[in-house]
């Protein structure tokens, strides 16, 4: 199963009910809250995340298989836990931001 989940955006400004992961030193945003799905990305200057994440939009697939989709591919970040029950990984694929989210729930 791969389906749509959001679009990732960087920004420098701040958003209504925004979300901290400490592994990546970042505020997010629910794309569910939003018509569009999506997501916005504010990092901390101490962030760890350089390049192409910080710098570029993404797009994001939920997934029940993450090393399925990323098999072969260029991994930039991870795979890490931004929180319980979900895993995350970023990678590069025709010189775009990718992104796999895969949730606990779904591996059942």
């Amino acid at each position: 199963m791969r389906q749509l989940d959001h679009y990732g955006m960087p920004t420098d400004e701040k958003h209504d009910n925004e979300v901290w992961v400490e592994a990546t030193r970042v505020w997010v945003t629910s794309p569910e809250d939003s018509p569009k799905r999506i997501e916005y990305l504010r990092y901390e200057p101490d962030s760890p995340v350089t390049g192409p994440i910080r710098e570029q939009p993404h797009i994001a697939f939920r997934t029940d298989d993450l090393q399925r989709e990323i098999e072969g591919l260029e991994v930039i970040l991870g795979p890490f836990n931004p929180y319980e029950g979900l895993e995350v990984v970023f990678v590069m694929k025709d010189g775009a931001v990718f992104e796999f989210m895969e949730y606990a729930q779904d591996k059942a």
